[in-house]
């Protein structure tokens, strides 16, 4: 049983990674539901809660089928990040995660982020800051280093161990690969075998089939994984990941209607959380990857990222659902 503090997570957890403008609840709801063990928000913004922020402050909304959840905050600044901690604390999420990963330039270019991985005893202190001023359990999700010549994750995880983390996911490239190359889990598994090492370990980069998920955790050792990209448009990977551990086979994919079922589902939460103009808007990032790899979908498509009226989206999904190319 793997245990983040007391939270149990099974025997291999399988994570829903922060994902920006991915991650929010109505999506986390249906990772929840096809088979999910643990959920991160998207990453929220310490200054931008200080300064209380609409946008930032809206992040911290969890509800209790999400449970366990955690709600992750970035930044540069130690005393702003103590701060945020500290309201983060009165949304009760289950844990608090600092993100040191995020390679993009606006947040790793001001020392936030991947950014950090440039400073690590600035990284450990604030680290020891922010598991000091909550009584939740603190965890971290982070890259290998800036670049290949700081690749010095399996001392960064200890000493991030030491001063009080209670799990560590691990992405498997440096900053400066961004999402591009392989991503390398030797160091991964260098990190899980260190016999210092007494907290979970997740590894996270380049997980998009089950069969990988099981390949990853037969030669590496981790103890979960954590999923990014390849849930988007695919909440039922969660449970393909489970049902091929479970019995070696692959789990039918979702049919054309078990797929618009899903996204009506995801549009409906998405009104009621973000109100008619931002549902409509912010969904629209989501219909490629649920649709992907339908022939002919393109004029469906377009209707779908081009309406503002929300009854003529749901009546095109029925369409999608009920047109002849489903049945082919």
């Amino acid at each position: 049983m793997v245990k983040i503090a007391d939270i149990e997570l099974g025997d291999f957890p399988l994570l829903l990674a922060p994902m920006e403008d991915v991650s929010d609840p109505p999506f986390r709801a249906l990772c929840k539901q096809h088979g999910a063990d643990l959920m991160y928000t998207e990453f929220i913004s310490s200054e931008g809660l200080i300064r209380d922020a609409v946008k930032s402050v809206k992040k911290l909304d969890i509800f209790e089928y999400e449970r366990p959840v955690g709600i992750q905050i970035f930044g540069s600044n130690i005393d702003s990040m103590r701060k945020a901690t500290e309201l983060t604390q009165g949304a009760n999420p289950d844990i608090i995660d600092i993100n040191y990963g995020c390679p993009v330039k606006k947040v790793a270019g001001k020392g936030a982020g991947a950014g950090i991985l440039q400073d690590i005893p600035k990284m450990v202190e604030m680290t020891r800051e922010i598991v000091k001023s909550t009584h939740l359990p603190v965890t971290v999700k982070t890259r290998l280093g800036w670049d290949d010549e700081t690749r010095f994750i399996v001392e960064v995880a200890e000493r991030l161990q030491d001063v009080g983390i209670k799990a560590i996911s691990i992405h498997g490239r440096t900053r400066k690969q961004m999402y591009k190359g392989e991503a390398d889990w030797s160091l991964i598994s260098d990190v899980k075998n260190n016999s210092r090492m007494h907290i979970p370990v997740f590894g996270n980069g380049d997980i998009n089939s089950p069969q990988k998920a099981v390949e990853y955790k037969n030669r590496y050792g981790v103890d979960g994984v954590m999923i990014g990209r390849a849930s988007i448009g695919n909440p039922w990977f969660f449970n393909q990941i489970k049902h091929f551990i479970k019995t070696g086979e692959e789990l039918a994919l979702p049919t054309i209607s078990e797929r618009v079922e899903v996204v009506k589902k995801h549009f409906s939460m998405s009104l009621e959380w973000k109100g008619e103009h931002e549902g409509i808007v912010e969904m629209r990032r989501h219909y490629a990857n649920y649709f992907k790899g339908i022939p002919d979908f393109k004029p469906y498509r377009m209707k779908l990222v081009t309406s503002l009226d929300s009854e003529e989206i749901f009546n095109t999904l029925s369409e999608i659902q009920h047109e002849d190319f489903v049945r082919r």
